[in-house]
């Protein structure tokens, strides 16, 4: 579904931020903010400055990320913002993301609402059901209290299903009452 929603995005630089958000967990405001310089392929990390409250913090960078980054880089050479706006001294506008998002969803035929914010969502859903910690997603996600992360975090019936109850480890007879 990710991928049919994401090819139905037409520009390149917002199909990649798009990319960027749900691959990181990223915010709207800090997928447009990030800069070329927060790329750290070295430390295979991306560096969030800013974020909501003022925080700084690192977030992974998937292999498969900066492989599209890179090519993104190559095609579109940014020179400070990695996600430059018109005026190429300031980053993408936020709405464009939300207007992407509108429209790809409109174009893909899906019937929910997915907004940039879904990505982020789904990123914390898809890291618990992969069996992350929530504390590490909490991090990820640059939450100060784990109420905040566990609001995102969605988890399957299927998944529900899978998990065996504590009291299964248990050896139990149940004995009729005299």
């Amino acid at each position: 579904m990710f991928l049919v929603f994401l090819e139905t995005v037409p520009s390149l630089r917002t199909r990649v931020a798009l990319t960027t958000a749900y691959a990181a967990g990223l915010r709207a405001s800090e997928a447009v903010s990030l800069k070329v310089a927060n790329i750290d392929s070295g430390r295979m990390v991306i560096r969030v400055q800013q974020g909501k409250g003022g925080k700084d913090r690192y977030v992974m960078l998937s292999v498969q990320l900066l492989g599209i980054l890179r090519t993104y880089w190559r095609l579109a050479r940014p020179k400070n913002w990695l996600f430059p706006g018109r005026d190429p001294a300031n980053p993408i506008e936020v709405n464009v993301l939300h207007a992407a998002c509108r429209s790809a969803c409109a174009a893909s035929g899906l019937a929910k609402r997915v907004t940039v914010h879904t990505l982020r969502h789904s990123f914390a859903t898809h890291l618990l059901e992969s069996g992350t910690d929530i504390r590490i997603i909490q991090v990820l996600l640059g939450h100060s209290n784990l109420s905040s992360t566990a609001r995102y975090t969605h988890v399957s019936s299927g998944l529900i299903r899978q998990t065996d109850s504590p009291f299964d480890r248990l050896t139990i007879e149940v004995v009729p009452p005299p």
